[in-house]
């Protein structure tokens, strides 16, 4: 395993592939029990503190969301030291006053995902997280403080609804997501929330409105085009938040992100199998001494 460490990771998303303004960069590659991760992980020094940047869908965007490896991207940012994942996320507005180009800092989540694997554990070892607040509140009050500092329209709050895609929706499941009452739309917090949460690291997104989905009538449907065209926009606006945003997380933790799984597993210990302790040693020895 690597000797590098970091304590704060940016998983970017659709168009953010680098972060500009690392120093001492190095790239590292981490094998994980659930296979190789997205890309090899930039480590480098943002405004003074270490900050590890995996591209989620890989550089050059070979990875599409039903294909990502997310456990194997979480368990490689564990392993490097990662105790905050910031999540940077392109999606679409579900509400008339969510913009595009503005900034949504969600809640909460809801899981459409149909074709992923969400769970860490299984095989002989189970355990139930609570998940009442999928998202860190502490790390997404910083970020929603950092978004108005770069002067960013920003959204503190609301639902993710999370589609497996990669296809966009139809406009009936549109409407029908309206009725449900959620703010956003996108492909890729689910299962990156869960994971981070069975990992034990905090977890909060930065959600950058790219269109209206395709639910407004006076706008015209997502596209591509239009979804890359605003997504450059967004870009410039996270990397402003990040280098406000990552000096600012305190060292230490006092939310229920980092005993996760303090009482979650269930499974009598004698019980576990030797092949499942082993492979899951990063995220649970400590709670099977």
């Amino acid at each position: 395993m690597t000797e590098v460490k970091a304590r704060i990771g940016v998983i970017g998303g659709s168009g953010l592939y680098e972060i500009e303004g690392l120093t001492d960069i190095k790239e590292v590659q981490v094998s994980t029990p659930f296979g190789e991760p997205s890309d090899a992980i930039t480590i480098g020094t943002l405004e003074g503190e270490q900050v590890a940047f995996l591209p989620r869908h890989g550089k050059g965007h070979r990875i599409s969301p039903t294909e990502l490896p997310v456990r194997a991207n979480i368990y490689a940012l564990k392993s490097l030291g990662v105790e905050r994942i910031i999540s940077i996320s392109a999606c679409g507005s579900m509400k008339e006053e969510i913009a595009p180009l503005d900034i949504v800092i969600p809640d909460q989540l809801f899981d459409r995902t149909k074709a992923r694997a969400s769970s860490f554990f299984g095989e002989g070892l189970v355990a139930h997280i609570a998940f009442d607040e999928p998202v860190c509140p502490e790390l997404s009050e910083l970020l929603y403080q950092a978004a108005k500092e770069v002067g960013a329209r920003v959204h503190k709050g609301g639902t993710y609804i999370c589609i497996e895609g990669p296809q966009f929706s139809t406009k009936g499941e549109s409407r029908i997501y309206r009725q449900w009452g959620v703010d956003v739309i996108g492909m890729t917090a689910i299962p990156e929330a869960k994971l981070a949460r069975e990992a034990e690291i905090c977890y909060a997104t930065l959600a950058m409105v790219t269109d209206y989905d395709v639910w407004h009538e006076a706008e015209e449907p997502v596209t591509v085009e239009m979804v890359v065209r605003n997504l450059l926009r967004n870009v410039e606006t996270a990397k402003g938040v990040l280098k406000i945003v990552v000096p600012r997380i305190p060292k230490d933790r006092t939310c229920r992100c980092a005993t996760a799984l303090e009482n979650a597993i269930q499974t009598q210990r004698d019980k576990i199998p030797s092949a499942v302790r082993e492979r899951l040693g990063l995220l649970v020895s400590k709670y099977l001494t």
